[in-house]
């Protein structure tokens, strides 16, 4: 085919050889055909049949003569545009169809040293078809310089012909040419680390002095033991790894000659950069969080840095750095960087659940990701995913609410460190501030972790014990900076503007979860409850302690409200002198009008503690009547006053006798009889034990849940109950997944029961509301209710909140209906 510029020069020759009689012409054919065999190989101009022909160029000073020549005809302006267009078409008819041949043997090859050598081949006859055009293209650039030539404009020639070979050699790449470029670029990564580590003696940089890791000593003896190479994989005996290396270098000079090496070569480094460093950081990183891997991950990315100097030529004493050189570099190592912190950031997002269930041991991991999410925008990822994880392992009915409380105070100190401003835990935590708000026992757990009765939540008895007075009521915020001006910093994009930045900053662990419910009266009256448990179940509890405990609780919630707790000590206190005098007037009877066990009783003022379940129990007649003499002592040491029995409220202590060991427990009655049974049958399922205990099923399991947590009893299968006689390791490790039974064996009305029990007052006038005014909107009712209600405490403790939960209990109870916004009454009952 025919170009325009050889067009051009082949008319313009003809006009000039017709009009001259022949010697202009003839010169100017000469002169053309000396510039056009000197400047591309004869074959490409169908003159030769082989480019091996023994042809000898003409030389430089022949082909710049021949140029002044045409240049004395015009035909200057065309020599550079002919060169152009005949490489191409000598690049899509030969030397590209030649190349991607001599590639597609690849298929023949069964190894990596195999595929290497053929790519080496390969790109080496590539270099030698485009030689010729090469040592062309330096002379024409000179010549242009030279003012012989007009050059191709804006867009130099050499850069012009580069884009060409890009273009028609690659323009569509095979899908085998790039694994195979792929693959051994990995293989060329794991032999340069590889003869790092033997020219630093053969010692593995990344093992010194981490061998107590886990992954470094899993690797260190593996890479010992194993017969394989690690750098090339094969047999030691056979290692190729210095042939490797050698070959590379010779693959990355002639791909760099022909401005092809970061072409060819930058996908591939690129794919195996992340493949290495996503593969290093799974094996290294996951699962550890107790010490920081950046610092060895950025001597790591200082090693693969000085690899890329190899691939890219830019490293060693032959080559001196070189502003270019030095800005790739440059460019590769942000690379690099830029993607471990993302990829590091994000595995660490995806185990931050566990992170933060195991802080303070996982600081490290907490303070890697702070340093990754300052160079990553990652921000959002990390919310979306810690919420997801809260939502999908934490907040379900599989999970103890103390669980759920300590995970969530975990949460509190870990992301204080990861955020400061505490904007990630306000958003994130949330879930479970909600979640929490659901369970009934969630007021329960807290104040148990506060006062050291929950093994769970103990770090609340810390947190109590720094006696740190702190605002717990909603609204009070306050905007008193103690630091300097100058280390202000502002909330992030995503903080919440419509809350104070400084009391977010400031809250403490308790601040936060009595916040929860935004009041303090919930928590003191749970511990009016505990307490009164503890008084009346632990006979041997501690004074001082609880004494302590009030003093401590006085400073963070006041003391008018614990002042119920400090009569509750008092009647103990009360009790034991009672009952120290009526013993020692016992004492001074004879043997034989001796009572035939003592009766140690807690004289409680009732209108102070909380109330009690309204339980009946019959109790033996020796035992009635060994109360009912205690009583009339009583009555006769306090005048006017007398006892009032309530039977429920006990404890039996039995010592149960193993196998292997002896335990001494104090139960409830209920408990005990359950035990009992085992003792003439080893095994019982939940179906048969209640059948003869005369105990629905659900109530059973949960007063048997005390002996599973006390290791005396095992659920397995499910529903079939056994006596562990010798105790074994994975019966100790289930011992924590037992619920406990503490709600039903305090002899306190629930938080929930004591509320039912006030809005029962209401039902009533609800009840006549609706048959009057046959619907009503939920806060019409409460609008009326405050109205006409005039009588009992529970009115203050009434919100439209709480109404509306125990109408939608009476809609699911199908007492009431509600539609279209308003409450009414089923027609059967109006």
């Amino acid at each position: 085919m025919e170009t325009e510029a050889t067009e051009a020069a082949a008319a313009a020759a003809a006009a000039v050889g017709g009009g001259g009689g022949g010697g202009p012409g003839q010169e100017l054919l000469v002169s053309w055909n000396t510039v056009s065999t000197g400047l591309v190989p004869p074959a490409a101009l169908g003159l030769a049949s082989s480019r091996t022909s023994g042809a000898v160029p003409p030389k430089e000073e022949e082909l710049r003569a021949a140029v002044e020549v045409l240049r004395g005809y015009g035909l200057h302006s065309v020599l550079e545009e002919w060169f152009v267009e005949v490489l191409q078409n000598d690049l899509q008819a030969n030397i590209s169809p030649e190349f991607w041949n001599a590639i597609s043997q690849r298929e023949n090859s069964a190894d990596e040293p195999q595929c290497l050598l053929l790519l080496l081949d390969a790109f080496g006859l590539l270099e030698s078809r485009l030689d010729p055009y090469l040592r062309s293209l330096d002379l024409l650039e000179k010549w242009t310089r030279l003012g012989l030539l007009m050059g191709t404009g804006a867009q130099g020639l050499r850069e012009k012909v580069h884009i060409m070979l890009r273009g028609v050699l690659f323009f569509s790449t095979p899908r085998t040419f790039q694994e195979m470029v792929q693959r051994l670029y990995g293989r060329f990564l794991r032999v340069y680390m590889q003869s790092k580590r033997k020219g630093e003696g053969g010692t593995d940089p990344e093992l010194e002095g981490e061998l107590d890791s886990r992954y470094a000593r899993r690797r260190y003896y593996r890479l010992l033991q194993s017969p394989l190479c690690a750098g090339c994989g094969s047999d030691k005996q056979q290692c190729w790894c210095r042939q490797a290396l050698e070959q590379f270098h010779q693959l990355s000079q002639v791909l760099h000659r022909l401005s092809l090496l970061e072409r060819v070569s930058a996908e591939a480094v690129t794919t195996t950069l992340h493949q290495v460093t996503r593969e290093r950081m799974e094996d290294r990183c996951r699962g550890e969080y107790e010490r920081s891997f950046l610092r060895e991950f950025h001597k790591w990315i200082e090693r693969v840095v000085g690899w890329l100097g190899k691939v890219f030529l830019q490293d060693g004493p032959s080559r001196p750095a070189s502003p270019e050189a030095g800005s790739t570099l440059r460019r590769w190592r942000c690379h690099v960087q830029r993607f471990f912190y993302r990829i590091y950031a994000s595995l660490r997002i995806e185990e931050l659940f566990s992170i933060i269930r195991d802080f303070p041991d996982s600081r490290p991991a907490i303070e890697d990701l702070k340093y990754c999410l300052e160079r990553t925008d990652q921000r959002q990822q990390l919310l979306v995913s810690l919420r997801a994880a809260l939502e999908t392992r934490l907040l379900h009915p599989g999970v103890n609410t103390c669980d759920i409380i300590t995970l969530y105070i975990s949460a509190i100190k870990a992301l204080r460190v990861l955020d400061p401003s505490m904007v990630i835990l306000e958003v994130a935590c949330e879930p479970i501030r909600r979640y929490l708000r659901t369970r009934e026992d969630t007021v329960r757990q807290i104040v148990a972790g506060l006062t050291g009765d929950s093994d769970g939540t103990g770090d609340l008895a810390v947190e109590l014990s720094k006696t740190d007075p702190a605002s717990l009521e909603t609204g009070q915020d306050s905007e008193d900076d103690s630091g300097e001006p100058e280390d202000w910093v502002p909330d992030p994009v995503d903080a919440d503007p419509g809350k104070s930045s400084s009391k977010r900053r400031s809250s403490d662990i308790i601040s936060l979860l009595v916040s929860i419910y935004g009041s303090k009266d919930l928590f003191i009256n749970e511990y009016r409850s505990l307490l009164a448990d503890r008084l009346l179940h632990q006979f041997s509890f501690s004074p001082e302690r609880e004494i302590r405990n009030v003093e401590l609780l006085k400073l963070r919630f006041g003391e008018a409200p614990m002042h119920f707790c400090e009569v509750m000590l008092k009647d103990m206190a009360d009790s034991r002198r009672i009952n120290a005098n009526i013993r020692e007037e016992d004492e001074k009877r004879p043997v034989e009008e001796q009572p035939p066990f003592g009766v140690y009783a807690v004289i409680l003022s009732s209108e102070f503690w909380p109330p009690f379940k309204d339980e009946k129990l019959e109790v033996p007649e020796d035992i009635r009547a060994a109360l009912e003499v205690y009583c009339k002592k009583y009555e006769k040491l306090k005048a006017m006053r007398t006892l009032s029995w309530k039977h429920t409220l006990g404890l039996v202590t039995m010592d149960v006798e193993l196998a292997d060991r002896t335990l001494s427990v104090a139960v409830t009655p209920v408990q005990a009889v359950v035990l009992l049974y085992f003792q003439d049958q080893a095994i019982w399922t939940l179906e048969e034990l209640s059948k003869v205990v005369k105990m629905p099923v659900a109530l059973l399991r949960r007063r048997m849940s005390v002996w599973l947590q006390q290791g005396v009893l095992r659920e397995e299968p499910p529903g079939t109950f056994s006596v562990i006689e010798e105790e074994r390791p994975q019966d100790r490790d289930s011992m924590v997944l037992i619920d406990s039974d503490e709600e039903s064996d305090s002899g306190m009305a629930s938080q929930a029961d004591q509320k039912e029990e006030e809005l029962l007052l209401f039902w009533t006038y609800i009840q006549a509301m609706l048959t009057n005014l046959e619907s009503l909107s939920l806060e019409r009712i409460y609008s009326m209710l405050r109205m006409f209600v005039m009588t009992g405490p529970a009115l203050a403790e009434i919100d439209l909140q709480e109404l509306q939960g125990y109408l939608q209990k009476k809609v699911r109870d199908q007492q009431l209906i509600y539609s279209a916004g308003v409450y009414r009454l089923p027609k059967s009952c109006s």
